[in-house]
């Protein structure tokens, strides 16, 4: 990813704090020679391996995994974007720009070919996932129906080996036109725009 050292974030509690909270992401690699990309949930595990490791499963069906046993991949996380209006400035000589926020993880692929260790990786995604609910449903890892559903799925593990972050916040302007970037996002009706304006802020 291209990262101008004004936009750059690298304290990995910062990067897997984000990664945790925008976990939806998309897989890509090469299939058959020609890009590939999955849209998938991540769970990440902070201690195992020397930058973390995500782990993630997708159907058996997805031909993407059949050839990645072993091979580099691309984790893409994408947090909360924004267009930014050069009217905004108030100024000559500007131009339109987007502010975004995201982590890339690039890690090695590995199948998890255990039974066991699979519906550990599920029940815990669903726990994840679940946590929030007024009753939390929980995964019945012992059912006929579980196993059956199981071997439609296909778990793995990817150990990062680079991660990357992108706060691109308007850093590259004077502090007058990011206050005034500011106060238009956090008018806006979209959140995403809201939260792009507060961290913003915070990192002003």
């Amino acid at each position: 990813m291209y990262v101008p050292c004004a936009f750059e974030r690298t304290d990995p509690t910062e990067l897997f704090g984000f990664i945790e909270s925008h976990s939806f992401a998309l897989l890509v690699s090469a299939h058959d020679g020609e890009p590939f990309a999955t849209h998938l949930p991540f769970l990440l595990d902070r201690v195992t391996g020397a930058q973390g490791t995500l782990v993630g499963h997708m159907a058996r069906a997805n031909p993407h995994w059949r050839d990645l046993n072993g091979r580099p991949v691309l984790a893409v996380f994408s947090g909360p974007h924004a267009y930014v209006s050069p009217s905004w400035y108030e100024a000559e000589d500007v131009v339109p720009t987007w502010n975004y926020v995201a982590v890339h993880a690039t890690g090695t692929f590995q199948l998890v070919d255990d039974p066991a260790e699979t519906a550990g990786i599920l029940a815990a995604t669903v726990a994840t996932y679940e946590r929030g609910m007024p009753a939390p449903w929980r995964l019945d890892t012992a059912s006929d129906y579980f196993r059956s559903r199981a071997r439609a799925i296909v778990a793995f593990r990817v150990e990062i080996t680079c991660l990357e972050g992108k706060w691109k916040l308007s850093q590259n302007h004077p502090q007058e036109r990011r206050e005034k970037v500011a106060r238009v996002l956090e008018r806006s009706e979209d959140p995403d725009a809201r939260e792009v304006a507060r961290l913003m802020r915070e990192r002003r």
